[in-house]
């Protein structure tokens, strides 16, 4: 059965909201490839609908990006005290967002134009808040995404077991702690 382009399947209409909750779905459920003709599929759509919605796998990723990362920016920007107080928290929250849709994060760092955007913004943020406090802010800016992204993809292997997450993400945070009083001493060391 032959369809016109970008018509939906069975009648049915698509909006950006319901592919990005579908996408991620996807995601989330097993870590599948997320390819535009098996999103469609499942939305039951063409894939064209899609691309009129959030335009190629880049700006589908994109867009999920913004749905799951706009948060931690939008907090960050509310987060009073000095740059490692605000360091800790927009970590913090990264690292919680990278557990909850560890498989986001994956397919972002196999897709390099997909760092644009929110995940980029959080990076700029970091770096900006880093150079307030270091010389050595870009090195520091890679130990601690690294840090965030290495711990909060850990956290899908304690999905199902609440006290082990909650362990986790605790341990995450004294970590985080330890590595910003290294900063903030070796800082002062420096301006000694």
């Amino acid at each position: 059965m032959n369809r016109p382009r970008g018509r939906p399947a069975r009648g049915q209409g698509v909006s950006r909201d319901g592919i990005l909750s579908a996408a991620l779905a996807m995601l989330d459920e097993d870590g599948a490839q997320l390819g535009m003709r098996t999103l469609a599929a499942r939305l039951g759509v063409t894939p064209m609908s899609l691309y009129h919605h959030v335009g190629d796998r880049v700006g589908l990723l994109q867009a999920l990006s913004e749905r799951v990362y706009g948060a931690v920016l939008q907090e960050e920007a509310a987060t009073p005290g000095p740059p490692p107080v605000r360091i800790r928290a927009l970590l913090t929250r990264y690292h919680d967002a990278v557990g909850r849709h560890p498989q986001l994060t994956q397919a972002i760092f196999a897709e390099p134009g997909a760092f644009a955007g929110t995940a980029q913004r959080i990076t700029e943020r970091l770096t900006a808040q880093l150079a307030a406090c270091t010389p050595d802010y870009l090195l520091w800016r890679d130990i601690l995404v690294d840090h965030a992204h290495g711990s909060g993809l850990a956290l899908c292997a304690a999905r199902d077991d609440p006290a082990l997450l909650d362990s986790m993400r605790e341990g995450y945070r004294r970590a985080l702690d330890l590595l910003l009083e290294r900063l903030a001493s070796q800082d002062h060391g420096s301006a000694a």
